[in-house]
């Protein structure tokens, strides 16, 4: 790392460098001094200095140099000059911007140079082995070559300012424009993946901000400029959701704006809010929540009325009659009818959720909420009025879906109505969040509407009807629909009906013994039959009568109460048994949902296993290609050195697509042409060096013979030189040899001797002893006795001395 005494001297350094082109050695420089610990207060000579740093990083593409000098000078700035922060970072995207325009207008086809799933992924590697394979150069590939490294590059200047920004209190204007800018860019380049991550990105950072609540600089919400930031981003979010048609990730930017709501304890502007219901509105629709969406027409009604003044009469009607057709549209029968208990939870949870979006109750108290429902919010727009501003085609509509009583003309009633209504609409001039109505969207719902009608009204007049007179009642559809629709009336309990195919007839009407229409039919004729038989057969005398009666009253009167006791008891046991079927079945049918959710877990485990394998083999390409990509970068930079070093053309031609096979086949061929040239040139050497060794041998050769005959003439005379030191020395060791032995000789000699004379005097200390022992007195003895074996040993030396001249030379 290289230290710089003052900011000015590495500056200096950086722009010599960028004038002899070595940008990426002047970015280093630049990038030391930035994470220097030395440099760590302000001066405006740093801020130069990042403008710098920032064009280079720009200028390379070099996004992670950006954002580590971007961080360091935050560190340097925050606290004394933080508006110099915002300078550079403005900067930073003003230069990644202009060079993502230079680079688009460049490109004469901005769909096809785009056309990229991920902004953050690396090249596939189908497209590198068709890279690999394929010589085209067409516009195509130039084009994405030209475009999408500009673009993946200011698309990571996003978010590493908005990375750089987060959860800071002195730059939260800056940070919502960057937010807004990101946002305007994901629209007009339709970056549906990238408008995603952005959304998740901008999520994590309002978690943080709520999670790390004594965190220095943090933004307060409850500031009205702060509050409104965060407001205006996620409105621009939501609206870019819903125009890029990102329905879910739109309603996550409703949960968002709900939840800084309920967050800081504040309802937003009425003019937000109007943005807020009219978006609610369209992922209702396109979600097929038509209850919901109604709630959302009936909440954005009442706040244009309230609040919008320049609202004029033609737009409040064609408001309020999408309120009522929306309204009706609702199925009006329950869904949750036969559903299992989990069901029923889920259900209410997703209910009193929807209730808290529609209604934007922050304080979600579970008594005061309110229960959508179709009844209740028709109620509620005849008793607020929304009806009477509507057209009277839709009121007219109204009151013969819901008031009138017509089975066999209803579709004919309402088939002319219902062509008027789809020629309803255009455009609000005075409401800018609600550009456009159209009444005709709604027309199909409301067909089926009124077929259930139909039906409804048919089935309460006729027990049983062709299916040819029922399809000549219906101009809508054609009888397979006429059944589709009538199958889910009847699974939720809203019609009673049959078809019978083979007879081409429909029964209508619960024909089971415990229906309640057919008892109270039964209950009706009974009290008919009554008055009839009382007509018929009035009574003569009542008195005798009644006397002729009582004395069987008792017995008449037990017999009518066995006989309701035993009708309760069986009504009782067929209630049990009923009620024990709905058990079963309802058993089953949470057997089978646990069946099917199992299946549906394993399914889903299955798949994410599949995808994490997936995402492993394409991470692992993706490694394999890095690799391979470096080695032909190594391989690369090795050529470019060698013919540098050789002094040689360049290895590579401009303009020609630079791969790891390309560089491989070049390298081996290379290497192949220096081992041919170095074989010739050994080849020649060889060749030399045997010329003059011959010579060298020539030259020498008479020189080494008379060295040669030297050497035996100094080894003769040598030789014998050292045979007459090695005869004098033998001479000298066998004479020494000689000497010892004669003194070893004598010496035993010596020996021999003086044991001898022991052994006599030992002999002749015994005979005195023993003469003495015999005289009995001591002897004296004057002389030895034994003479002879001294002179035996005299003459044994003496002959033996003369023996010794044999071994003289």
């Amino acid at each position: 790392m290289s230290n710089y005494a003052k900011p000015e001297a590495a500056l200096n350094q950086a722009e010599a460098l960028i004038n002899v082109g070595q940008k990426q050695d002047a970015l280093q420089v630049l990038h030391d001094l930035i994470t220097s610990k030395r440099h760590r207060a302000w001066q405006k000579i740093l801020e130069k200095i990042m403008f710098k740093y920032v064009e280079l990083c720009v200028d390379m593409r070099r996004g992670k140099f950006a954002k580590d000098g971007l961080i360091q000078y935050r560190i340097v700035c925050q606290q004394v000059n933080v508006t110099s922060l915002e300078e550079v970072i403005k900067h930073f995207m003003h230069l990644s911007t202009e060079k993502a325009e230079q680079a688009r207008s460049q490109a004469e086809a901005l769909e096809e140079a785009l056309d990229v799933d991920d902004l953050e992924a690396d090249k596939r590697p189908e497209d590198l082995m068709l890279s690999y394979v394929s010589g085209e150069k067409g516009k195509d590939r130039s084009d994405r070559e030209l475009v999408t490294p500009w673009f993946k590059f200011l698309w990571e200047t996003y978010r590493t300012v908005l990375e750089i920004l987060r959860n800071n209190s002195k730059l939260e204007a800056l940070y919502a424009m960057t937010a807004h800018r990101a946002f305007q860019f994901c629209k007009q380049y339709k970056r549906t993946t990238e408008f995603r991550r952005l959304c998740e990105i901008i999520r994590n950072h309002l978690l943080n901000l709520s999670k790390y609540r004594d965190q220095r600089d943090r933004p307060d919400l409850s500031a009205p400029e702060s509050l409104q930031l965060y407001l205006d981003t996620r409105f621009e979010q939501l609206k870019i959701a819903t125009d890029l048609q990102l329905w879910q990730e739109a309603f996550y930017s409703i949960e968002d704006i709900y939840g800084l709501m309920c967050m800081v304890k504040k309802t937003p502007k009425p003019s937000l809010l109007v943005v807020y219901y009219a978006k609610l509105t369209e992922i209702f629709w396109i979600s097929s929540s038509h209850l919901y969406h109604a709630y959302a027409w009936f909440k954005l009604f009442t706040l244009q009325k309230t609040y919008n003044k320049n609202l004029s009469l033609k737009d409040l009607q064609l408001i309020a009659s999408s309120v009522v057709l929306a309204a009706l549209l609702v199925h009006p029968y329950d869904h949750t009818h036969g559903a299992s208990h989990l069901e029923l939870e889920n259900a209410k949870e997703r209910n009193s959720r929807m209730a808290n979006l529609i209604g934007f109750e922050l304080e979600t108290k579970l008594d005061n909420r309110e229960v959508l429902s179709r009844s209740a919010l028709l109620s509620e727009l005849v008793a607020k009025g929304v009806l009477s501003c509507a057209t009277q085609e839709v009121k007219d509509l109204y009151h013969l879906l819901e008031h009138e009583f017509f089975p066999l003309d209803l579709a004919s009633k309402v088939q002319p109505l219902l062509a008027k209504v789809s020629k309803l609409g255009g455009k609000l001039a005075s409401a800018s969040s609600v550009p456009e109505v159209q009444l005709s969207r709604y027309v199909p719902a409301l067909e089926k509407l009124v077929i259930l009608r139909l039906l409804q009204q048919v089935s309460q007049v006729y027990q049983m009807m062709r299916i040819e007179s029922l399809s000549q009642m219906i101009p809508f559809f054609d009888f397979k629909e006429v059944e589709k629709i009538s199958v889910h009336a009847v699974k939720h309990n809203f019609i009673a009906m049959k078809v019978d195919h083979m007879r081409g007839v429909v029964l209508f009407g619960n024909l089971g013994l415990e229906s309640d229409g057919l008892r109270d039919h039964l209950a009706v004729l009974a009290e008919s039959l009554n008055k009839v038989r009382a007509m018929i057969y009035p009574p003569a005398n009542k008195a005798s009568k009644l006397g002729e009666l009582l004395p069987g009253l008792g017995e008449t009167v037990d017999k009518e109460h066995k006989r309701l006791l035993a009708r309760k008891s069986i009504i009782e046991k067929r209630k049990e048994e009923h009620e024990r079927q709905l058990i079963e079945m309802e058993r089953e049918e949470e057997s089978r949902r646990l069946k099917q959710q199992k299946i549906t877990e394993e399914a889903e485990q299955k798949r994410l296993a599949a995808e994490y394998e997936q995402r492993k083999n394409q991470r692992i390409l993706r490694e394999i290609e890095e690799r391979e990509l470096e080695e032909a970068q190594a391989l690369l930079e090795e050529a470019e050195k060698r013919s540098k070093k050789k002094g040689g053309k360049k290895p590579i031609l401009e303009g020609e697509k630079v791969t790891k096979q390309s560089l491989m086949e070049r390298a081996l061929t290379e290497q192949l042409r220096e081992r041919q040239e170095m074989e010739k040139k050994l080849q020649k050497l060889a060749k030399t060096m045997d010329y003059l060794e011959r010579a060298k041998r020539e030259e020498a050769a008479p020189l080494i013979e008379f060295a040669f005959q030297r050497r035996l003439v100094e080894g003769k005379v040598l030789h014998e030189r050292e045979q007459q030191i090695e005869t004098e020395l033998s001479r000298q060791r066998h004479d020494g040899d000689l000497r010892e032995e004669e003194a070893e000789r004598k010496a035993k000699l010596d020996e021999i001797a003086e044991k001898q004379r022991q052994r006599e005097q030992e002999l002749e200390e015994k005979e005195r002893l023993r003469k003495e022992a015999l005289l009995g007195r001591p002897v004296d003895v004057a002389a030895k006795p034994f003479e002879l074996p001294a002179r035996a040993s005299e003459s044994g030396t003496a002959a033996a001395a003369p023996s010794t001249g044999k071994y003289a030379r």
